[in-house]
């Protein structure tokens, strides 16, 4: 039996507030609010390259989003990987909070066309 143990999402410190306010066609949705908002945890990376004050207006940010996720500030994505394997942090009853039609295959759900992913197995 597999399980998910948690939602990781790595966001650029010096360009994340950007894409955070990036304005999207009616329907369509902004991927990295929904990162952000569905994380566990946040690496919050590149932060040797923004000022205490820029990366304090980043942290509020993103915690204005997801007030629940932990947030590891990062250099070079370098964390110690005891802090995000095995830490049993997704919780589909509060995802299911969010959004109700989390699991729901047959809702309406538009993503960029521009935005691509890739999965590893």
């Amino acid at each position: 039996q597999a399980s998910l143990d948690a939602i990781i999402t790595v966001v650029d410190a010096k360009h994340v507030i950007a894409h955070l306010e990036e304005k999207k066609p009616d329907g369509v949705e902004n991927e990295s609010v929904e990162q952000v908002s569905f994380a566990d945890k946040i690496l919050l990376n590149k932060v040797d390259l923004v000022t205490e004050e820029y990366k304090e207006a980043v942290l509020k940010k993103l915690k204005g989003i997801n007030a629940f996720a932990e947030i590891i500030e990062t250099s070079h994505s370098k964390v110690d990987p005891e802090r995000i394997l095995g830490v049993r942090a997704f919780d589909l009853n509060r995802v299911m909070e969010m959004d109700p039609t989390f699991l729901d295959e047959d809702s309406e759900h538009q993503h960029d066309s521009t935005v691509t992913s890739v999965g590893i197995q």
